[in-house]
């Protein structure tokens, strides 16, 4: 019996010979990653699409928005309103150029003409609040509910409507100049008189 189990005998003889497996065993996968992490982050390698990151390929990418897309508003100036066309092409013609998810298409009047049914101001009505696919405002918040309307009123009269141009509001800022200066008039005339002085 003591035949059989020497004939099993392991390369681990010792208990040095144990410590220095077991040390082996932590420390050459430790080497390995250490020295695989150095080859991949020391090395420079080209490779395919490496041109894509050159300065002059990254100025490239950027120059459309640095030059275009960072405009500032001044929130005191008075509004201008878009036109329905400009509304249109900037924001309606993303579904209503190609029909997109039911929208009826640009100068279509079969496609427009069940929608006219219902009237003017119900049409405008469901541009400005959304309605099934088509979300508020068709999805720019920023429009005015008269930009919206003007944008509608575009895209109906070119299917065949005869929808009126919405009257554009009043700017804000000069109707609240006039209010700050009828308000100076009213304090300066219900103000007291001064006592005039003689003059020695």
């Amino acid at each position: 019996m003591s035949d059989a189990h020497n004939e099993e005998q392991s390369a681990i003889k010792t208990p040095k010979q144990l410590i220095v497996a077991i040390l082996a065993g932590f420390l050459v996968p430790i080497i390995c990653i250490v020295l695989l992490v150095q080859f991949v982050t020391n090395t420079q390698k080209p490779g395919a699409g490496s041109e894509g990151q050159t300065p002059e390929a990254i100025a490239a990418r950027l120059k459309p928005v640095a030059d275009e897309g960072f405009t500032f508003k001044d929130v005191n100036a008075p509004r201008v309103f878009l036109t329905g066309e400009e509304v249109y092409k900037s924001t309606c013609a993303a579904c209503h150029a190609t029909g997109a998810a039911g929208a009826p298409k640009f100068g279509d009047a079969g496609a427009w003409g069940p929608r006219l049914g219902v009237g003017e101001e119900k049409v405008i009505g469901y541009a400005i609040s959304g309605l099934r696919a088509m979300p508020a405002k068709g999805g720019n918040p920023d429009l005015d509910d008269v930009e919206v309307a003007r944008a509608v009123v575009f895209m109906v009269n070119a299917s065949g409507g005869k929808f009126k141009e919405p009257a554009v509001p009043a700017a804000p800022v000069a109707a609240a100049a006039d209010a700050s200066v009828s308000a100076a008039a009213v304090a300066a005339s219900s103000a007291p008189a001064a006592p005039a002085t003689a003059a020695k």
